[in-house]
């Protein structure tokens, strides 16, 4: 039976394989947010940015079907410099597209198997991304300092 979904629509799995993307992210100097729900409505597993503005997504596959079941991650490249998917050891890279990035991920660290190519995103997006990002960001810290507010809208 598969895992039921978290609050944030995560699977337990998929939650441990961020956390390992996060820790890598973070070595290479990026900011990292998990479930960052994007303009278009779309939530994508892994939001990160670097201090110089650069955006880099990380979609989270943990197993074959759930990779083969998911038609919407080619929506995510509108709103990244860098798309990569991260997956499991054991995981067939072979089913990754080739114009994707890839990363292996455990609950504990991350390593990149391919490097994403690199698609710029204009500048207007890449404002309004960084500014819902830093809002996002401030608005986890908040609750956290103060749970008994409730949920940021």
């Amino acid at each position: 039976m598969p895992d039921a979904p978290t609050k944030e629509g995560a699977t337990p799995d998929a939650r441990l394989l961020a956390r390992g993307v996060c820790r890598l992210l973070t070595a290479l100097g990026y900011a990292s947010l998990t479930e960052f729900t994007l303009r278009s409505g779309r939530r994508a597993d892994v939001m990160a940015i670097e201090p110089g503005g650069q955006t880099l997504i990380v979609e989270i596959k943990s197993s074959i079907e759930d990779f083969r079941s998911d038609h919407k991650w080619p929506e995510y490249r509108d709103f990244c410099d860098l798309f990569y998917f991260a997956v499991p050891q054991g995981f067939p890279p072979e089913l990754i597209p080739e114009d994707c990035g890839l990363m292996v991920a455990d609950a504990y660290e991350a390593t990149i198997l391919r490097h994403a190519p690199q698609d710029k995103i204009n500048a207007a997006r890449r404002k309004s991304l960084t500014l819902r990002f830093g809002w996002t960001a401030a608005q986890r810290l908040t609750q956290l300092l103060d749970p008994a507010r409730g949920d940021p809208p």
